[in-house]
C-alpha cells in the first residue's frame, strides 16, 4: 500500500506549478551574443606627395632597367643563335655564356625595385597606415617585371643548354 501511496504522489509531483528554481530552455542573453568580428571600415590612404616621387623614381628606374633588359636579352638570343651546333667551350659558346651572366645581371633593376617598394609598404604597415594605391600598383608592376624578365632568362638559359656538343 505504502508503494501505490508512493508512486501515486510520484505521479501528482509532475503536475505541480513550477516555482521558478528551474532554469528556462529558453536563450540567454549571452548565447545571442556574435563572436563575428566587427565591421570596421578601411582606412583611406591620405595622399603623400614625398611617396609619391619615391615610387614615381622607383618607377623610372624600373622602366630603364626593362629596356635596358629588352636589349640586353636580344643580344644574348642573337649569341645563343650563333652558338647552336658548336661544341662547348667554342668561343662563340662563351660569348652566349657570358651575355647570360650580363643579362642576370640587367635583371637587377627590377629585383631591386621590387624589393623597396615592398620595403615601402611592409613600413606603412607596420607604422599601422593604410595601404597606397599607388604603391600596390608599383609592386605589381615591378613583381610581373622581375617575373617576365626571369621567365625570359630561363627560357633562354634553356635554349643555351641545348648547344652544347
Amino acid at each position: 500500500m505504502r508503494f501505490i501511496l508512493l508512486l501515486s504522489l510520484t505521479g501528482l509531483a509532475g503536475c505541480t506549478q513550477t516555482t521558478g528554481r528551474y532554469p528556462s530552455l529558453l536563450p540567454r542573453p549571452v548565447e545571442s551574443t556574435s563572436l563575428a568580428e566587427p565591421e570596421r571600415p578601411m582606412p583611406v590612404a591620405t595622399p603623400d606627395a614625398a611617396l609619391d616621387k619615391r615610387i614615381a623614381e622607383i618607377r623610372a628606374g624600373l622602366d630603364a632597367g626593362a629596356k635596358a633588359f629588352a636589349a640586353g636579352a636580344q643580344e644574348t638570343e642573337a649569341k645563343i643563335a650563333v652558338s647552336r651546333g658548336l661544341p662547348q667551350g667554342s668561343e662563340a659558346w662563351l660569348q652566349a655564356q657570358v651575355a647570360m651572366g650580363e643579362l642576370a645581371e640587367l635583371r637587377r633593376p627590377a629585383v631591386s625595385a621590387l624589393s623597396d617598394l615592398e620595403e615601402m609598404a611592409t613600413q606603412r604597415g607596420v607604422d599601422g597606415l593604410a595601404p597606397y594605391p599607388a604603391l600596390d600598383a608599383a609592386i605589381a608592376d615591378a613583381d610581373r617585371a622581375a617575373s617576365t624578365q626571369q621567365a625570359r632568362i630561363d627560357s633562354l638559359e634553356a635554349a643555351l643548354g641545348g648547344t652544347r656538343g
